[in-house]
């Protein structure tokens, strides 16, 4: 793990914070199947153990129960001894036809609540106060507008009205930061060059298998604007030393195209004894606009096993033949 310059903008707490692989709570809102609750609070235990301190989570996981579990494993700790992150963009009201189960939207929960997009002034004001009430908490660190490109483009919504409230509210000392959360790299870019986000949180689009192609690395680290990289592991394709035939990418089976790219990592990383999770954890630190690099973890064994991948070290010669290779395109 590298610090990055961009580090010396945001303030001490959320620096010391970013020192550690990031705790990613999607999975306690039952993405992708059950979790059972206790391996969730476990899961913050261990995380806490291991001196982990910035946890993000979001309404749109699980239709609150991500938050409401994450604020369940943090109760009792102090509030300055971590930081945690949620969402705008989506509010949730009760659902007018509920169909039994939220798995169609990737979470395996009941859908009694549904939601709503919202990027204005009083969307972001409203979602504020309900993951308030569902975290129970009194505060929160950082705030990210979340995923304004879909299923439309939200952008202009959300810059005459979320970009202006979360200023207010970091000006007003009730968040620390505010950014932009995403997989589309180019709506990314467009908050960097027009709003003057804190942080961004880079999803799938700055890893080991792919580096986005927009000069949006380039300009956070031009503006100052800190990258959280988040899906190191591209749907779970580098989460092994040896991509199978079945892996998925992008919430779907992997193109044979990408599969072969990443058998292709896989064998170098073998040529130096290097393990593809590790190297892929310890990519997104190579950029200087980076600050922090985050993993979705939902039980112990996933936090002690992803702590130690992000503690190995990963030889130049590694990435020097990547790079020779033409798997690997740095400082995008």
């Amino acid at each position: 793990m590298t610090t990055s310059p961009i580090a010396s903008r945001l303030s001490p707490k959320l620096r010391r914070a970013f020192e550690g692989l990031g705790v990613g709570a999607a999975q306690f809102g039952n993405m992708g199947k059950v979790t059972p609750e206790q391996d969730c609070l476990a899961a913050v235990d261990t995380a806490w153990e291991l001196g982990l301190r910035f946890y993000d989570t979001a309404p749109h996981y699980g239709l609150g129960l991500s938050e409401q579990r994450l604020g369940k494993a943090l109760k009792g700790r102090s509030p300055d001894d971590y930081v945690i992150s949620t969402k705008v963009g989506r509010l949730l009201e009760p659902n007018p036809a509920p169909q039994g189960s939220d798995e169609a939207n990737g979470f395996h929960v009941a859908d009694d609540l549904t939601r709503r997009r919202d990027y204005t002034a009083e969307g972001v004001r409203q979602s504020l106060e309900a993951s308030l009430a569902r975290l129970d908490m009194a505060s929160v660190d950082i705030l990210w507008i979340h995923d304004p490109e879909e299923p439309t483009d939200r952008f202009e919504e959300a810059l005459a009205g979320a970009v202006p409230e979360l200023e207010r509210l970091r000006e007003q000392g009730r968040i620390a930061a505010w950014g932009v959360g995403s997989k589309d790299a180019g709506m990314l870019k467009r908050f960097v060059d027009q709003a003057r986000p804190d942080l961004i949180m880079l999803a799938g689009r700055y890893t080991l298998l792919e580096q986005e192609q927009t000069g949006l690395m380039s300009a956070c680290l031009e503006r100052q604007v800190g990258v959280v990289a988040v899906g190191a592991f591209n749907s779970g394709l580098l989460a092994r030393d040896e991509p199978p035939a079945d892996a998925w990418y992008e919430y779907g089976q992997a193109p044979e195209a990408v599969l072969e790219r990443a058998r292709e990592l896989a064998a170098v990383a073998r040529a130096h004894g290097v393990s593809l999770p590790a190297a892929a954890l310890a990519f997104p630190w190579r950029h200087p606009a980076v600050v922090n690099v985050m993993a979705g973890m939902r039980s112990p064994e996933q936090v002690k096993r992803n702590h130690a991948l992000a503690s190995c070290d990963i030889p130049e010669a590694f990435w020097n033949e990547l790079q020779a290779r033409g798997l690997l395109k740095e400082n995008t």
